[in-house]
C-alpha cells in the first residue's frame, strides 16, 4: 500500500500572537481526549497447506487439500489457493473435493507441525507488542498503539511482523490495519493472500459502506434472509435504519449491528481472552422429523466442531446437545468427559446419543439441532498427556 496512514490528527498550533486559551472548568474538558487504537489483525495464508508446501517442495505450485481420505467420511481441514480456485473450502466433505479438484493433493493433518509453526509466529508477535489476543493457531488480533519498537505507524509494524515471518516460517500472512478489531478484521480479508490493506479512521465509513451483510459477525442465513426482507443488504443500509428498528427486528443483536454498520467496535485486544467453547448448528428451511437426516446434521456439525478445536489446538470434556422444536421450545442435554477430545466420531457418537436420549426427538418437529464443546483444556496443558486416554474412550465406545 502506498497511500499514507493517517491515524492521529495532530494539534493545530498556537499563534505567537494568540493568548492560551484558558480551559472551562468542566469534568468534560477536564478529560484527556480518547486515544485512537492501532490495531492490527494478521492471517496466516492457506495456514495448514503452505506448512505442507513449505515442508514438501514437490507440493508447491500444486492443490493442496488438508484432511481426511476422500473416500473416507473426513472433511476438508483447509485448501491451497490453487485448490480454492476449483471451488474446494474448508468443511467441505473430502469426497465432494476430490470431485472437484481430483488432481488435488490430499495431505493428512499434521496439527503438532502447525501448533509448532503457531508458536513461532506468537513469538514475533511478542517481540512487537505484549497486547496479542490469539484467535486460533494462525491469526491474531495486535494493539500495538504502544509498541516495543517504538515505532509510529501501525502500517510499518504489520510490514516489518509479515517480513519476520516470511523470513523465519517462509511462510506468507496478510495483514490489516484499523482503528478498531472489525475494521482491522475486515481488512485483513481484503486482499489475500499475502495482501496489506490499512484502513485509517477518517477512511472507515467509505471502506465499509457496500459490506454485504452476510460479511457481519453473527449474520447467518437466517438473520439475513430477515434482513434482506427488510430491503437490508448493505452496511449502508444498516446505517438508514435508527436503532430502535433494528432493535425491534432483531433483539438485542439489533443495537450491536448498528454500531458494526458504523465502523464501531470497542472492544479491546485482551491477550487474557480464553475461548470457552466451539459449536455449530443448523436451522433447517423445514422442520424435520426425518431420523437420518438429523444424524447425518449431527455428524457434520461434529466435524467442523472438531476442525474449530484442532485449529484451536484446544479439545473439551463438556459435549452438548442443542434441540429447538417446531413450537420454539429448546432443550439441551450434555455429557461430560474424563478426559478432553477434539475427535469427530467420538463428538458425533455422543452428540446422537444426546439427541435420542429425549424420545420426543422421534415423535416431534425439530427446527434446530446443534452440537458444541465446552470446558477446554488450558492452553498450558500439554496434549500429548490425553492422546492414548482418548483412544480408550473410543475403544468403550465402540464396545
Amino acid at each position: 500500500q502506498n497511500s499514507p496512514e493517517c491515524f492521529s490528527i495532530p494539534s493545530k498550533p498556537l499563534r505567537s500572537n494568540e493568548p492560551t486559551p484558558i480551559p472551562h472548568p468542566t469534568s468534560c474538558e477536564l478529560r484527556p481526549p480518547p486515544v485512537t487504537r492501532k490495531i492490527i489483525h494478521i492471517d496466516l495464508d492457506a495456514f495448514y497447506p503452505s506448512v505442507e508446501q513449505r515442508d514438501h517442495p514437490k507440493l508447491r505450485g500444486k492443490p493442496v487439500i488438508v484432511g481426511g481420505d476422500p473416500r473416507s467420511r473426513g472433511v476438508v481441514a483447509s485448501a491451497s489457493y490453487e485448490a480454492r480456485k476449483f471451488g474446494v473450502h474448508s468443511a467441505m466433505s473430502c469426497a465432494q473435493a476430490h470431485r472437484l479438484c481430483p488432481q488435488a493433493h490430499f495431505v493428512y493433518p499434521d496439527f503438532e507441525k502447525y501448533k509448532e509453526a503457531s508458536r513461532q509466529m506468537r513469538e514475533i508477535f511478542y517481540s512487537f507488542t505484549p497486547l496479542v489476543e490469539p484467535l486460533s493457531l494462525d491469526e491474531a488480533y495486535l494493539d500495538v498503539t504502544s509498541n516495543l519498537i517504538n515505532e509510529p505507524f501501525a502500517k510499518n509494524i504489520a510490514i516489518a511482523i509479515r517480513q519476520k515471518i516470511f523470513t523465519e516460517l517462509r511462510l506468507t500472512a496478510s495483514a490489516g490495519v484499523g482503528p478498531n478489531k472489525w475494521i482491522a478484521k475486515l481488512a485483513s480479508d481484503f486482499k489475500k493472500p499475502n495482501g496489506l490493506v490499512v484502513i485509517p479512521p477518517e477512511k472507515v465509513s467509505q471502506f465499509i459502506q457496500k459490506l454485504p451483510v452476510e460479511k457481519f459477525w453473527g449474520v447467518g442465513p437466517v438473520t439475513a434472509q430477515k434482513l434482506h426482507s427488510m430491503n437490508i443488504r448493505t452496511a449502508a443500509d444498516i446505517q438508514s435504519h435508527t436503532i430502535l428498528s433494528l432493535e425491534k427486528a432483531l433483539g438485542s443483536f439489533g443495537p450491536f449491528l448498528f454500531e458494526l454498520a458504523h465502523g464501531r467496535d470497542d472492544r479491546e485486544v485482551d491477550p487474557r481472552l480464553d475461548p470457552k467453547s466451539r459449536g455449530s448448528e443448523t436451522t433447517f428451511e423445514k422442520d424435520v422429523r426425518n431420523q437420518s437426516v438429523l444424524l447425518k446434521t449431527l455428524e457434520a456439525q461434529a466435524e467442523q466442531v472438531s476442525l474449530d478445536l484442532k485449529n484451536l489446538g484446544r479439545p473439551g470434556r463438556t459435549i452438548t446437545v442443542k434441540i429447538k422444536y417446531s413450537d420454539f421450545t429448546l432443550m439441551t442435554r450434555s455429557q461430560t468427559l474424563f478426559h478432553p477430545t477434539d475427535n469427530p466420531v467420538l463428538i458425533a457418537e455422543i452428540a446422537s446419543e444426546l439427541l435420542f436420549r429425549n424420545t420426543e426427538v422421534e415423535s416431534r418437529a425439530v427446527r434446530l439441532v446443534g452440537v458444541s464443546v465446552s470446558n477446554l483444556i488450558e492452553d498450558h496443558v500439554p496434549l500429548q498427556l490425553w492422546f492414548d486416554f482418548e483412544k480408550i474412550e473410543m475403544v468403550k465406545t465402540n464396545l
